[in-house]
């Protein structure tokens, strides 16, 4: 949620649909100095692999409704905007907490399948795949990232 606040505000703020990457690194690294110009840029191929943002001849245009989201007064974005998405770990977390057991049982359950029913010749995140199955949790937002998961 941090990283679309962030990513909303600079829009909000100018009341745009579409800003030059530019003028987003300056609203991010020195208006409101949250982060260094090396950051901003990080932040914004990250809001793009994310589905946030879209470039389209050097203008970012914003993917959702920016009035959706509320920009809580002495907001100030945190570390967590930087770090990767792990999909198969957001998985776990799914099964895990649907299930109500462990997320340590889910992931021996997932060694067990990949052991036992196919030899140890299947990757993680489609063992994930078969548990959310089993236990009949969503993870179809997740399915783009699993395969490119699958795919490194």
């Amino acid at each position: 949620m941090t990283l679309q606040i962030t990513v909303a505000a600079p829009f909000r703020h100018t009341r745009k649909t579409g800003l030059r990457r530019n003028e987003l690194v300056y609203y991010y690294a020195l208006d409101r100095k949250w982060m260094s110009t090396d950051q901003a840029a990080v932040l914004l191929r990250r809001a793009e692999e994310a589905g946030l943002l879209r470039q389209e001849n050097g203008i970012f245009s914003i993917l959702f409704d920016p009035a959706a989201v509320t920009v809580p007064i002495g907001f100030r974005p945190s570390s967590t905007i930087f770090e990767a998405n792990d999909p198969a770990q957001e998985l776990i977390s799914r099964i895990a907490k649907a299930s109500g057991q462990p997320e340590t049982d889910i992931v021996a359950e997932m060694n067990k399948i990949i052991r036992d029913q196919f030899g140890g010749n299947l990757l993680p995140p489609a063992a994930l795949v078969f548990l959310a199955k089993k236990y009949r949790i969503p993870y179809e937002d997740l399915r783009e990232a699993l395969i490119s998961a699958v795919k490194k």
